[in-house]
């Protein structure tokens, strides 16, 4: 199963829903529509997660990425809806001290 990505500006943000599966076959091409949001519009990131349904080492570290090159542009991201699933990877990397992970809706 592919990723999905669906995006939308806001014109304070940009929201994106994620969906499908982030992996080694699909991560880079989710880092590029990501970061080439930036070049787009200069504003803050907030993912939501719900149709996330599986993400693997390579997709973490893609979005560490993001978020890098989001955080070198002085802007923030934030993830929204991770499952459970999902947050146990980021819980047993320690990637949730380093994302802002929110529940609810992405607002």
């Amino acid at each position: 199963m592919d990723f999905g990505l669906v995006e939308n500006y806001d014109g304070d943000c940009w929201h994106v829903i994620l969906s499908g599966e982030v992996d080694i076959y699909n991560s880079a091409e989710m880092k590029t529509r990501l970061t080439a949001l930036m070049r787009e519009h200069t504003a803050d990131l907030h993912v939501d997660c719900r149709d996330l349904e599986y993400i693997d080492s390579t997709g973490l570290g893609a979005l560490v990425g993001v978020f890098k090159f989001f955080k070198a542009h002085d802007k923030m991201m934030c993830l929204y809806n991770v499952k459970p699933n999902i947050l146990k990877l980021f819980r047993i990397t320690n990637l949730d001290k380093f994302f802002t992970i929110k529940e609810g809706r992405d607002e």
